[in-house]
């Protein structure tokens, strides 16, 4: 009897979240409750639903209305929701979010698995929950269809696939001469340079529109406003905590840097790869930090564009005159 306790209790904790990622999740959750809505409003509104996806289970939080195969596990007190779990079905690795029975859901592999950090795992899942935003407004789906880009592709596989011209030489030369003139423009935002480099940058970035095809730009365009926004927003976010004292459990973890010292680190890094990555080698990735960039300039050009995000979707060159 003693045998089969022990089974049956080793059997339970096997399948409970770990304590760590519980209280990564919980500040995540708790930046977003806190700043969200000062970057995009009503972005508290969308379910922070998430699958954490460890090497052997799934566990479920947040989710309205858990698929069938899901079994509730525990009744937390440090997230304060149910979770639910399942036998592992998605990549240990993935950091991703798509629709789970009719709810965009966060599936993310533990930071062990993604080879993240907890403070960059962290701004990941708010990258994440801003992909949720997206993806929640009327007629997203819909939307992206009518770009024309899937080439009946159904499983949205075709966002990572696409194919862009990455190895034309006169693409990649001109997205170089693009990237530079944004990098200087940013470097000098807030200089009496600053109109000089905009005049240098603007006809570069229009050279870029018109050597390329009508899809292939509306597909940079597209990732541009999906990818560049969402890691600008990681970095919203951490301008907005210059004050944030994160809970004494997460700052005690390993690996845990302060967001004031990540803050710092994700610009150097955007930057770096926007002057230094080229187009043949980074393929889509290299839009991350063009809209990046693009998104702080636009901060400047027209501090109102964020309420224009959802209402004139995919080209963020849209939300100032000064770019059209």
């Amino acid at each position: 009897m003693a045998l089969l306790c022990s089974v049956l209790c080793r059997s339970v904790a096997a399948q409970q979240m770990s304590r760590s990622d519980k209280i990564r999740i919980r500040e995540a959750i708790s930046i977003s409750q806190k700043f969200g809505d000062k970057i995009w409003e009503g972005i508290n509104n969308i379910p922070f639903a998430i699958i954490l996806v460890t090497d052997s289970v799934e566990f479920m939080v947040n989710h309205p209305d858990p698929p069938p195969g899901f079994i509730l596990c525990e009744k937390d007190t440090v997230l304060r929701a149910d979770i639910f779990y399942r036998k592992r079905q998605y990549p240990v690795n993935w950091l991703a979010t798509f629709p789970v029975n009719g709810t965009s859901c966060i599936v993310a592999g533990t930071p062990a698995n993604t080879g993240r950090h907890s403070t960059a795992w962290i701004m990941t899942l708010l990258h994440e929950h801003f992909h949720q935003y997206e993806y929640s407004y009327p007629g997203y789906f819909r939307d992206v269809e009518a770009l024309g880009l899937s080439n009946g592709d159904q499983t949205g596989m075709w966002m990572l696939n696409y194919p862009f011209p990455y190895d034309s030489i006169p693409v990649s030369e001109q997205y170089k001469k693009y990237t530079l003139a944004l990098s200087d423009l940013i470097a000098g935002l807030d200089t009496k340079t600053f109109d000089p480099l905009f005049k240098r940058y603007r006809p570069e970035r229009k050279k870029i529109r018109q050597l390329l095809k009508p899809a292939d730009y509306r597909y940079l365009s597209f990732q541009v406003w999906q990818e560049g926004v969402a890691r600008y927003t990681e970095y919203k976010f951490l301008e907005l905590m210059g004050d944030y004292d994160p809970s004494k459990e997460i700052a005690a973890l390993p690996g845990f840097i302060s967001f004031s010292d990540y803050k710092d680190q994700l610009y150097r890094s955007e930057m770096k790869d926007l002057a230094g990555l080229e187009l043949s080698e980074g393929k889509r990735v290299c839009f991350y930090s063009a809209g990046f960039a693009e998104a702080i300039l636009l901060d400047k050009l027209n501090p109102a564009w964020r309420s224009l995000f959802l209402k004139d979707k995919f080209d963020i060159g849209r939300y100032s005159k000064k770019l059209r």
